[in-house]
């Protein structure tokens, strides 16, 4: 069939050309659209310029065929050889390219945005500029493929195969990444903001300079990989591998990345504010030093001497525990879980479930956070159900105000620094939670409160392991013994006791400057 038999059948309506052999043939600028040409051979033909929008090519072949700046939008092509083809400037805007080969082809500013790429194979094509906004390309083979420049916004690429690939400038903002090989790639300056690479697999791979704010790195393998000045501000980190990965100068204010492990990694001029460090494994790190400054503009550099890492990234959680002496009842529990709820609205670092540990005659309460600087706030917080929070919050605020007090002139200036913004912190919980009337809930819930009455300790821990006790009821671990008979006689049901004491001022100021080394103060 030639080319003049061809258009004369299309154009006296014919659409039907299956399987149809049609290689080598000059077809520029023809027009075939809605054609079906299933399985047809159009191995190096010309098809430059052609109309091929809406046609089935399902399982045609058009290997080194030249199809630059033709119109395939909508197009039908499962399964379709288009390898080592020339498809520059071409739109297959929507084209469903499933189970496509596409090995070597060329795509420069090819208009792929929407189209279904899902298998297809694009080892080593040439998509540069390529257009592939919201495409699907999961379980896509794109190993050794150029996409530098392309805008891949949005797109799919679920357990694709990215190894080797070159995606440096390119726009991959918000696409799906979970569970991507994307080994020895080149990222650099490419826009990841915002994409789930959730399992990933980057390692040794060039991720210098790149924007990935807000990215999901849960779990990801980034061993090995060039992180020079990324940007990972906000990114979850948590469980990611960094073994011996380079992140000098890189961003990572207020990132998550608990159970991360560093080891061998370089992290020297790190941006590290609100950054918690404390459940990561350090050993063998190189840091000379950390910029914790609000906007990374290095206005606050924090040196580290040779062992000065492992201090500062430490492997404990800061906690906040409370111990009831008396038993958790069911009843109890319920209103306790009511209050917490109640608190957390107004203040949200209380929104994770405390851990209960419930005794014979004892029950622990304890909360772990994220940083140090919430210790104090976090304490005044959790005892608001019990009838120990006056006294408590008393102590609170007494220790807060010996810290912040003109005596203490031996302190440093970054101590009293830190000491002022403690003070600050307590200042807004307190006005916080003032809106709430914890034990007017308990009340309205009409159960028994003899729980919340019992003598409490109050012991806060920092991330250096260091304790200190906030509140301890002078009645604590007596308080059972009002409820015997002792020599015939009966006793109160409370008894009298002096008020807590403070701990002693050094204690306190030692446990305020071990802060040096962990959960930094914001």
């Amino acid at each position: 069939m030639n080319v003049r038999e061809i258009l004369k059948n299309y154009a006296a309506g014919a659409r039907n050309f299956y399987a149809a052999n049609l290689a080598e043939l000059n077809l520029s600028g023809v027009n075939l659209s809605g054609a079906d040409l299933t399985e047809a051979n159009l191995s190096v033909a010309n098809l430059s310029g052609a109309n091929l929008s809406g046609t089935n090519l399902s399982g045609a072949k058009l290997n080194v065929a030249r199809l630059s700046g033709a119109n395939l939008s909508n197009a039908k092509l499962i399964g379709a050889n288009f390898n080592v083809a020339n498809l520059i400037r071409a739109d297959l805007r929507g084209a469903d390219l499933a189970k496509a080969a596409l090995i070597r082809a060329e795509l420069i500013r090819a208009e792929l945005s929407g189209a279904n790429l899902s298998e297809a194979n694009l080892s080593s094509a040439d998509l540069r500029e390529a257009a592939l906004r919201q495409a699907k390309l999961n379980r896509a083979n794109l190993s050794e493929a150029n996409l530098r420049g392309a805008y891949l916004t949005g797109a799919i690429l679920e357990g694709a195969n990215l190894n080797g690939a070159d995606l440096s400038r390119a726009d991959l903002s918000g696409s799906n990444l979970k569970n991507t090989e994307i080994r020895q790639a080149n990222l650099s300056r490419a826009n990841l903001s915002g994409a789930d690479l959730t399992g990933a697999n980057l390692r040794w791979s060039d991720l210098s300079g790149t924007d990935l704010r807000w990215a999901n790195l849960s779990d990801a393998k980034l061993s090995g990989a060039n992180l020079i000045g990324a940007d990972l501000s906000n990114a979850n980190l948590l469980n990611a591998s960094l073994v011996h990965a380079d992140l000098t100068q890189a961003r990572l204010i207020r990132a998550d990345w608990v159970g991360a492990d560093l080891t061998g990694a370089t992290l020297t001029g790190a941006k590290l504010y609100a950054v918690s460090r404390f459940g990561l494994k350090t050993e063998g790190m190189t840091c000379e030093w950390v910029d914790l400054s609000p906007e990374g503009d290095k206005s606050e550099i924090f040196h580290l001497s040779s062992n000065g890492s492992k201090k500062f990234f430490n492997e404990t959680l800061p906690i906040v525990r409370i111990i009831v002496d008396a038993p958790l009842d069911l009843d109890a529990n319920l209103v306790l879980a009511s209050i917490y709820h109640q608190i957390a609205q107004l203040y949200p670092t209380l929104h994770t479930a405390p851990s209960i540990e419930i005794g014979a005659r004892k029950t622990g309460i304890t909360f772990r956070i994220d940083t140090n600087a919430e210790l104090f706030t976090v304490a005044y917080c959790a005892i608001l159900p019990f009838n120990d929070a006056a006294a408590t919050h008393q102590n609170i605020i007494a220790l807060v105000n010996i810290l912040a007090s003109q005596g203490l002139e031996n302190l440093g200036i970054q101590e009293r620094q830190r000491i002022k913004q403690l003070a600050t912190a307590l200042s807004q919980a307190i006005e916080q939670i003032e809106a709430i009337n914890p034990l007017q809930i308990t009340s309205n819930l009409k159960v028994s409160t003899s729980f919340f009455q019992a003598p409490t300790h109050t012991v806060v821990s920092n991330s250096s392991n260091q304790r200190l006790n906030v509140y301890y009821h002078p009645a604590f671990g007596k308080h059972l013994m009002n409820q015997s008979n002792l020599s015939g006689r009966s006793r109160s049901t409370s008894l009298e006791t002096s008020e807590s004491t403070l701990p002693p001022v050094s204690s306190v100021l030692e446990f305020i400057q071990s802060f040096d080394y962990v959960g930094q103060l914001h």
